[in-house]
């Protein structure tokens, strides 16, 4: 069993780990640290969230760092601004019995005059989020040149999230690095570009198959009707009373819509979406960090960074557009070790997609049932019982009302007693799902849903249709600065349509090709065709018939 010590970590950094209790490497760090500890070579590094990639450059980095030269020699960048408060907070964890090393954040949605501030002070290590450090570049409140070691956290993240330019002006205005880090969960074709521009024969491993799931998830899935879809989240949240937990939709207004819902019912939810200001965003992030919430309901482009411990389930409102983004989303579970369970809500129509995913995280997903109404009110009960049993009376002074309690129920018996109490506790239970209906939908002839026809475009390429779908072009893609998940973003919100119409998206990096139902293709059509994005206008046409449209 390898051991900190063995891998070279010094003894203050040491100290301050082992009263974090760590005791043993991740595989990550057992496999990073020697190569991070030589400090002149460049590094590649993939595995999933939770399995400790903080400690992983941050250990290495904290004992490179010359504390006397009082001036910037890390550079650490990630994609958002709880990430950076995050690594930040941990390399100050680690340094406390290391000496006096300075750790600053910069980012965006605060004052930057006091970030300015901070820097002027002196500063070793830097934690930035990519906007933010441009701008003080660009100010010339922070000077790079004597940047040693510039480490690359999320690489897919930040790529996801449009800082490809950024990252590379960062890296061009850090000329004297020694070394380059790169860690990520997965390695699109983006990433290696990158890391063949600017890095020199880097030391490259893999934790686990690239895209890979994380080992420690349960992978789960329900097949339901998209008119079910709500219903059934909220028998899966009323059937794991205990959960603690992420909610993912597609869009900001599924967000707040079914929040606003959950709330009116009774749940304990807060919404994370981009029309929050940083400040309310805060607030609800230290509610949900405090278990003060039960549930945090978020997009994609809101959860970026996010890590907070503890998280027992993750929620697939919608399977996500871009496979690779799933990787991301159960990654919020199953952290550190622990086990965690990430489920997703189907419908017939996704299964195709569903399978998708399962072969890039090379894991299989269970189909379980919905839980019907009478399942919940068990589970919900038993679950009552165990809190009311474990119930601290130590630090109350409830003896004081026993005589009082006595003679209430001195003339009722121990029976009538607890049927008096599972009344109160589960009265609205019983009534909601005393007639409830079956929220499953039964998939009896397995396959199906995979086999679909090969159709040809009019210029003879093949690609597969899923039902009765029109298939059009478009003269956007990914050299516009899209991503599947954006794509049928701007797609949705320049049409004003709803996902359910769309099938297969296939994307290039001039153009793309879009499936929707033959009733909305029209529609969406006059909606993009001869609009104008960045300048240049917008073709969309069908696919089949050469541009007549139908």
């Amino acid at each position: 069993m390898t051991t900190f010590e063995e891998l070279g970590i010094e003894a203050g950094l040491l100290e301050s780990i082992k009263t974090l209790g760590f005791t043993q490497p991740t595989p990550i760090q057992e496999k990073a640290i020697p190569v991070l500890l030589n400090g002149t070579k460049d590094f590649i590094g993939l595995a999933q969230t939770g399995t400790g990639k903080t400690a992983a450059f941050g250990l290495p980095l904290l004992q490179l760092i010359q504390s006397a030269n009082k001036f910037p020699q890390a550079l650490i960048i990630c994609p958002t601004r709880e990430l950076c408060l995050q690594i930040t907070n941990d390399l100050n964890t680690f340094r406390k019995k290391a000496g006096s090393i300075l750790i600053t954040a910069v980012y965006g949605g605060t004052s930057i005059g006091m970030q300015i501030r901070d820097l002027k002070k002196g500063v070793h290590i830097v934690v930035a989020t990519p906007g933010r450090l441009i701008d003080l570049i660009e100010r010339k409140a922070i000077h790079l040149e004597k940047i040693h070691y510039v480490v690359l956290d999320e690489a897919d993240e930040m790529l996801n999230m449009g800082f490809k330019d950024d990252i590379e002006f960062i890296l061009k205005n850090t000329p004297n690095r020694q070394s380059t880090w790169l860690f990520s969960a997965t390695m699109p074709p983006e990433i290696r570009q990158v890391s063949k521009r600017y890095m020199q024969s880097p030391f490259e491993i893999t934790i686990g198959k690239v895209n890979a799931a994380n080992a420690n998830i349960d992978h789960k899935y329900y097949l339901t009707s998209h008119a079910n879809r709500y219903e059934t989240l909220k028998r899966i949240i009323d059937f794991n009373p205990g959960l603690y937990g992420i909610i993912f939709t597609r869009t900001k207004a599924d967000a707040q819509d079914i929040t606003e819902r959950l709330i009116r019912e009774g749940y304990d939810i807060e919404a994370l979406h981009g029309d929050l200001t940083q400040q309310q965003r805060d607030k609800v992030m230290g509610r949900f960090r405090e278990k003060n919430l039960q549930l945090l309901i978020a997009t994609d482009v809101a959860a970026r960074g996010i890590d907070v411990q503890g998280i027992t389930h993750v929620i697939n409102y919608e399977l996500p557009d871009d496979t690779e983004v799933y990787t991301h989303r159960s990654g919020r579970t199953g952290r550190a070790g622990k086990s965690g369970i990430s489920i997703s809500i189907i419908t017939p129509k996704e299964v195709y997609r569903l399978r998708q995913i399962e072969k890039l995280v090379n894991n299989r997903f269970h189909k379980i049932d919905i839980p019907t109404g009478r399942d919940v009110c068990r589970k919900q009960f038993f679950y009552f019982i165990e809190k009311m049993l474990s119930a601290d009376t130590s630090h109350g002074e409830y003896e004081t009302y026993l005589p009082v309690l006595r003679e209430k129920f001195a003339h009722i018996e121990k029976e009538e007693i607890l049927q008096k109490v599972a009344a109160l506790e589960f009265d609205r239970f019983l009534k909601y799902y005393e007639n409830a209906a079956d929220l499953n939908l039964r998939d009896d002839k397995k396959g199906a849903a995979d086999q679909r026809p090969v159709h040809r475009d009019t210029r003879g390429r093949s690609f597969e249709r899923k039902g009765n779908y029109q298939r059009l072009f478009v003269n956007l893609g990914t050299k516009d600065g899209f991503y599947k998940a954006s794509f049928l973003q701007f797609i949705l919100d320049m049409s004003d349509l709803r996902k359910e119409v769309l099938g297969r998206i296939d994307m290039k990096e001039m153009n793309s090709w879009i499936e929707v139902e033959p009733s909305a293709a029209k529609k969406m059509m006059k909606s993009i065709d001869g609009k104008n994005f960045k300048g240049r206008k917008i073709r969309m046409n069908d696919a089949e018939t050469g541009g007549r449209r139908k």
